[in-house]
């Protein structure tokens, strides 16, 4: 068999392999918008809910999701870059270094439950928060940080060295080298880990069951230390806690969530694609 024909068996068996990826997600997506699409319209995204969540709206629970994950971006994204920066640029490889990059990876892998639970301790029990935002964003942050501290990792590392070789020759400092130099090149990776992990926590349900999330609070958090409802505990309580939900209001929940994460992704992938266009290298 000569080497052409073993490429196109090759490339053959990665489009069936794509395809059987890509099509049920297609067909799952295209369910969801058929029977969802129904049910949207300015009062079901502009009002509360009422009659035990069987009529009116869901504008709490996509409040609530916006809060939760504008907490997480504005705890994580600072700690995730921070901590990346020191691993790539300030850390020697040691075996204490090796031991965190080990300690992130697994901390990426863990379920969200335990996370959950390590909220509900720590946040809601022992810091006195209570059920409220704020727990539920910390919690979030934490969940996300081995994904963003990661992936920033490596786009830093991605950088060539002579860029800061030419800086340290200019006369400038390490600093001025990640800031001015460094920071720009990486930032469309940094993008990406950061909407990894902004993504999951806009669809999670787990750890804002334990720290956050309200079965029916038909009004808007007044304060950081509220609870709040969530686009995804909501359609988790509509689709097995409440008997004779209409099917259209569950799909149409379905379709908001949806419909908030791709567009949380084209806002930062437009973000990203900006910053690739303008890299030097």
């Amino acid at each position: 068999m000569s080497r052409y024909t073993v490429q196109r068996v090759g490339f053959t068996l990665l489009a069936l392999a794509a395809l059987l990826v890509v099509i049920p997600i297609l067909w799952v997506v295209a369910i969801v918008v058929v029977r969802g699409a129904g049910a949207i319209n300015w009062e079901f995204l502009t009002t509360m809910p009422r009659n035990g969540m069987r009529e009116g709206g869901i504008l709490p629970a996509i409040v609530g999701t916006l809060l939760l994950t504008l907490g997480t971006a504005l705890v994580a994204i600072p700690m995730g870059v921070g901590g990346a920066i020191y691993l790539a640029e300030y850390a020697r490889d040691t075996w204490l270094t090796r031991a965190i990059r080990l300690a992130i990876i697994n901390l990426a892998g863990i379920p969200s439950v335990v996370y959950g639970l390590f909220g509900l301790g720590l946040f809601v029990l022992f810091l006195h928060f209570g059920t409220s935002v704020l727990a539920g964003s910390l919690t979030l942050a934490i969940m996300t940080l081995p994904i963003i501290i990661s992936t920033s990792e490596e786009a830093l590392r991605s950088v060539p060295m002579e860029f800061r070789t030419v800086n340290a020759s200019l006369g400038g400092t390490r600093w001025q080298a990640i800031r001015n130099i460094v920071l720009p090149q990486a930032l469309p990776g940094i993008v990406t880990g950061v909407i990894l992990g902004l993504l999951r926590a806009a669809g999670e349900t787990a750890p804002i069951l334990f720290t956050v999330a309200a079965f029916y609070l038909p009004r808007l958090p007044r304060s950081p230390f509220d609870p709040t409802m969530a686009l995804p505990y909501h359609l988790y309580v509509i689709s097995t806690q409440v008997p004779g939900m209409p099917e259209k209001i569950q799909y149409g929940t379905a379709l908001v969530l949806l419909i908030l994460v791709l567009s949380m992704n084209v806002v930062a992938t437009t973000i990203r694609s900006y910053f690739r266009r303008r890299r030097e290298w």
